[in-house]
């Protein structure tokens, strides 16, 4: 499979988006005309900077309104088309989009829109060149890709074929598998973008939201799947219109359209019988969060550790060779790193105190970090010294790295061989018996990236974005978790810097973890525990529990005890989620006890606001820095 990518789908002048094409690892480009046109060198000198680049030009696109018109628009349309043949000559391009005519002259019928296919592909064929014909969702006559091959097969030329887009059929709701009818010879060129579920006017769609395979919810990869049994071997190419990537960074975004090319064919692969086996490892099973190692000096991580205390962590030993401290309760291993040398201390340099590497149970490591560097993730190693075990592990977010450790390779002994200690359960101290779930905190253009970096390599399912209403603004929340809710990731992404979200991505210079949420199976008796132990919670007002006494039926008794402990509640039809949280430390890092009763698969979301407006009348008055 050759990928591709229209130079549309990303920012900067054209000299800027090849380079960050082909960093990214594209083997070849779409140019878009606006991008040919605004560009100040003709069209051989882009034919050579194109190749120079080692990428091919696999598409020029597009050509608008072109059939169905009557005379003398057809005799133009047909002269302005040799004139695109001709600067396609010197670009070294062999194929060109059509796409369906929203011309108001424009007639319809089957036959007559056949016959002018017909006659462009009689121009094009001393060029060499393939046209393409597109259906847009849009478009006046032809808007079904159903259509679009009508006209194409009655046009019966060997020069012209069809243009498959997904959006246009997707959008529409047309039955993707209705491709399978079409000969894979026939398809000229394959187009992929996804986009969020959104009611509205599909042009406009179109047009502003459009986003990489496995960030939207359009089912892209039954698309694919129809595409891959036609047969057809020619490139697959992202087409991408979101105002949000036209002013993002360039490199990062092509390196997500490729990531999510490689992805999706992955995935197709393994789902559409017939097609070659795929050569990478399947989406990583994760088993849960082994281990949270902070970044820590001085004073802060002696103020951690007392905090760890008064939560019923217990202090579990120091490494072996490193300054390096464990601290256990239940299945959860928290890691104090004060070392001045090696990665630690190059995110404390960055960053301040923080979240600087999670460790992740997997079925197998190894396997994860092939899959993770299939898919164009950043694969990361330092230095081991004596005794110590080199664990897999890749880049992550925030400057962070994730490790994987699982039973086989031996990994899981990493505490008995570090640290001396042996592996399993540490006493219930607390109550505390694992991490539910971890908070990474971001800027909200990268929540896409992060998103597709989790979905790819991870077997994971993400749930509906979600706005989050803090008083000074917005923050959007998405999850992320394993089938069997063993990992959950939620992913907070901030517009300004005047929420909290984005005040702590400020003050920490765009560290990721936020917060560490730890499950129990009793938050009260926890809480009741915590408090003998010298914890101080997040305090709430009692106009928050008013407020629950009116929404939920719940005993005058179990309300008091709620309020006492400051423990927020949610229920909805599948059960309740309780929780409270600790104060915030550091640049604004803090900790989440929780308890999920039955099937409540949320996070308090209705709370957030509560939580957020309790958090901010601790910090300093806005303008003051925090320290």
């Amino acid at each position: 499979m050759r990928t591709s990518i229209a130079t549309v789908s990303i920012s900067g002048t054209l000299t800027e988006k090849l380079a960050a094409i082909a960093a990214a690892g594209f083997d070849g480009v779409e140019i878009f005309e606006q991008d040919f046109i605004a560009h100040d060198g003709g069209p051989r000198e882009v034919g050579r900077m194109v190749r120079d680049h080692g990428l091919t030009i696999e598409l020029f696109q597009p050509f608008r309104d072109f059939e169905g018109l009557p005379d003398p628009d057809r005799s133009r349309a047909l002269n302005r088309a040799r004139h695109k043949f001709d600067l396609m000559a010197e670009l070294g391009c062999a194929r060109i989009l059509v796409c369906s005519s929203v011309h108001p002259r424009a007639l319809g019928g089957i036959d007559r829109m056949a016959a002018d296919f017909h006659a462009l592909g009689e121009v094009a064929r001393p060029y060499g060149i393939e046209v393409g014909f597109e259906a847009l969702a849009w478009g006046r006559y032809v808007n079904d890709h159903r259509d679009a091959w009508e006209v194409v097969r009655r046009a019966d030329h060997p020069n012209v074929g069809v243009v498959l887009d997904s959006f246009h059929t997707l959008a529409r709701r047309l039955d993707p598998d209705t491709i399978r009818r079409i000969p894979g010879d026939r398809i000229t060129f394959v187009q992929l973008a996804d986009a969020p579920a959104i009611e509205m006017d599909l042009l406009y769609w179109s047009r502003h939201f459009r986003n990489m395979p496995g960030e939207g919810d359009l089912d892209v990869a039954g698309f694919m799947r129809a595409v891959a049994a036609t047969g057809y071997d020619g490139p697959v190419s992202l087409e991408i219109f979101n105002d949000q990537f036209r002013g993002g960074n360039a490199r990062r975004i092509a390196r997500d359209g490729h990531r999510s090319l490689l992805n999706l064919m992955d995935r197709v692969a393994r789902d559409e019988p017939g097609l070659p086996a795929p050569q990478v490892p399947p989406p990583a099973s994760v088993r849960g969060v082994e281990f949270i190692e902070f970044a820590a000096r001085g004073d802060e991580a002696d103020a951690l550790g007392r905090l760890l205390r008064t939560m019923g962590f217990a202090a579990a030993g120091r490494h072996r060779s490193k300054d390096v401290h464990l601290w256990r309760q239940g299945a959860i291993n928290v890691v104090v790193n004060r070392e001045t040398r090696g990665f630690a201390d190059t995110f404390w340099v960055g960053h301040g105190t923080g979240v600087c590497d999670v460790g992740l149970r997997v079925a197998d490591a190894a396997a994860t970090v092939a899959r993770a560097r299939a898919l164009d993730a950043e694969v990361f190693q330092q230095e081991v010294g004596p005794g110590e075990l080199q664990i897999p592990a890749i880049r992550s977010v925030g400057g962070s790295v994730m490790h994987f450790l699982d039973e086989s390779s031996g990994l899981a002994h990493v505490w008995e061989t570090e640290f001396g200690r042996p592996a399993g359960e540490a006493p219930a101290g607390a109550g505390l018996t694992r991490v539910d779930h971890v908070a990474e905190t971001m800027a909200y253009d990268e929540m896409l990236s992060w998103s597709l970096f989790y979905g790819a390599i991870f077997d994971t399912a993400k749930s509906p974005m979600v706005d989050v209403i803090d008083p000074d603004g917005l923050v959007r929340s998405q999850a992320i978790r394993t089938p069997d809710r063993a990992f959950r990731l939620t992913l907070n992404g901030a517009e300004t810097h005047r929420t909290l979200a984005g005040h702590f991505l400020a003050d920490s210079f765009g560290s990721s973890v936020q917060h560490v949420a730890f499950a129990t199976g009793d938050i009260l008796a926890t809480a009741a525990a915590m408090a003998d132990a010298g914890f101080a919670p997040l305090p709430m007002p009692d106009n928050y529990y008013a407020d629950l006494a009116a929404r939920f039926d719940l005993a005058p008794e179990r309300l008091e005890q709620l309020r006492r402990h400051h423990v927020l509640y949610d229920e909805d039809e599948t059960g309740a989620f309780l929780q409270f949280y600790s104060r915030p430390f550091a640049e604004g890092l803090f900790f989440e006890v929780v308890e999920r009763r039955g099937a409540y698969d949320g996070y308090g979301a209705a709370n957030a606001a509560f939580r957020i407006a309790a958090q901010k009348r601790l910090m300093p008055p806005k303008g003051m820095p925090g320290r």
